[in-house]
């Protein structure tokens, strides 16, 4: 049976992520070591293949996409867009401890599907919005019968996706990818279609040898690893 693969990418790093800043719909650039770092796993590691390649409009995904895959034009996708952090943005934790929102700050990383900061959105409507963009996303997939397909988008939309339909099953917080890295997903129409679930193949980029090796190989490939590492 045909198979479809999309491969996760997380955007480069900016400098409110090095500062350790919640950045979500700030519209937030690649700060200098992001390029940089992009740059080098552009030129030493093999990126997939892109028969279509969605972006989040953000200019950090937008840029990340011009280095990894220049001279192309990509889908932007607003649902494909980080969590909005609302009054948290921007800020770090400490800064949220030691401030006036201090309790409502804390409430919110106790979780729970309707915890929201201040002006931002729910848990469960962050997974609503990128569940659903990513069904859409699946659906053109397999009516165009687009063989490979690249998302670069950002690290909380990544891990939330793949808790929702990876197989294995995870939660979000084993999902997350360094910068500039992610995750090769195989898609199934039967198995989509019955359960809405994908396989998680491996982690990208790849270096060269690994790249060479043939798909019959790929099955297990690397997830074995994925979870050993600290």
């Amino acid at each position: 049976m045909k198979t479809f693969r999309i491969h996760f990418i997380r955007h480069g790093l900016t400098q409110g992520a090095e500062e350790g800043r919640y950045i979500g719909h700030t519209d937030a650039d690649l700060s200098r070591d992001g390029i940089l770092q992009l740059e080098d796993l552009q030129r030493d590691r093999v990126y997939p293949n892109a028969g279509a390649l969605f972006v989040s409009p953000l200019r950090r995904c937008v840029h990340t996409a011009q280095i990894l895959y220049p001279g192309r034009s990509p889908i932007e996708m607003e649902g494909l867009i980080e969590y909005n952090f609302g009054e948290f943005d921007g800020k770090s934790a400490d800064e949220l401890l030691g401030g006036k929102k201090a309790d409502l700050f804390t409430a919110w990383l106790k979780g729970g599907p309707d915890s929201a900061p201040p002006f931002g959105e729910s848990n469960a409507q962050f997974q609503k919005r990128v569940c659903e963009t990513m069904e859409k996303i699946i659906g053109g997939i397999i009516r165009t019968e687009t063989d490979d397909a690249v998302i670069i988008t950002h690290g909380g939309v990544i891990s939330t996706i793949f808790a929702a339909f990876a197989l294995p099953e995870a939660p979000p917080h084993e999902w997350m990818a360094p910068s500039g890295c992610g995750y090769t997903a195989r898609v199934t129409p039967s198995l989509w279609m019955r359960c809405s679930k994908f396989e998680a193949i491996r982690m990208i980029p790849l270096s060269p040898e690994e790249a060479a090796q043939s798909p019959e190989e790929e099955d297990g490939y690397i997830w074995g690893d994925m979870h050993t590492e600290e």
